[in-house]
């Protein structure tokens, strides 16, 4: 798909609503390296992505909150989690104890989206991103990202959904979804739909896959993608 093979360009024309400071940052988040996807899994920092939004239309339904967790050399980081509300939450617990969100993400009086968007950006890098159903978080984080920021994001994804199901053939219920996944690895949902505990529980997923697919010879993020690639191209063709 478009995003495995789009590298960010840097050629966008700066938004004139946004303040220097602002496009500063952006060109700074512009200038990061892009990783080695042939790294081994056990030497990146991958970044789980998950939304909230309201309704399932990537075209006009509104993107409400981010939650991101690093996976760092294989394992969960607690300490490198964010969480951006794009419009008030409902109140509720913690979405995870021990995730460490970063206390600039949230947006507060005076601190507007375009500046936790930004924040979003630099604490991303130039990671590889993993969710589950890319299309539909993919889709809501860069819409917002093109409206508010002016710019294509462009960074690799790599989707669970159609990763795992390759991986773990004898699953017979690997359409199940997300929850099917959790429950088959008996994996729990602390706050189901908070986009920060679903994006713990899909980083939970995330290490799963990468043991399973380095066992298999799948050892990098450029070889999830390529086998993800493979099979939707199999799907198609079928």
């Amino acid at each position: 798909m478009a995003w495995f093979s789009r590298l960010f360009s840097g050629q966008e024309t700066p938004n004139p609503a946004l303040t220097a400071g602002q496009q500063q940052l952006i060109a700074a988040w512009r200038q990061l390296p892009v990783p080695d996807l042939q790294r081994s899994h056990y030497r990146c920092r991958y970044v789980v992505v998950d939304v909230e939004t309201t309704g399932i239309n990537v075209r006009t339904d509104r993107l409400c909150a981010i939650g991101a967790l690093a996976v760092v050399d294989g394992q969960i980081d607690f300490k490198d989690a964010f969480h951006l509300l794009a419009e008030p939450a409902e109140p509720g617990a913690d979405p995870a104890p021990g995730l460490s969100v970063r206390p600039h993400s949230e947006p507060v009086a005076g601190h507007p989206l375009v500046d936790a968007l930004i924040s979003f950006l630099h604490f991303v890098g130039k990671a590889p991103l993993i969710a589950y159903n890319v299309p539909f978080v993919a889709a809501m984080i860069e819409r917002t990202l093109t409206e508010c920021l002016g710019i294509d994001w462009g960074l690799a994804w790599i989707d669970l959904a159609w990763v795992m199901p390759d991986l773990f053939r004898d699953v017979e219920h690997a359409g199940g979804g997300l929850d099917a996944w959790l429950d088959h690895f008996s994996i729990a949902s602390i706050r189901r739909h908070h986009a920060v505990s679903d994006a713990y529980a899909t980083a939970q997923l995330l290490q799963i896959t990468i043991a399973s697919g380095a066992h298999k010879g799948f050892m990098t993020p450029a070889s999830l993608i390529e086998l993800e690639k493979a099979r939707r191209h199999l799907h198609q063709s079928g």
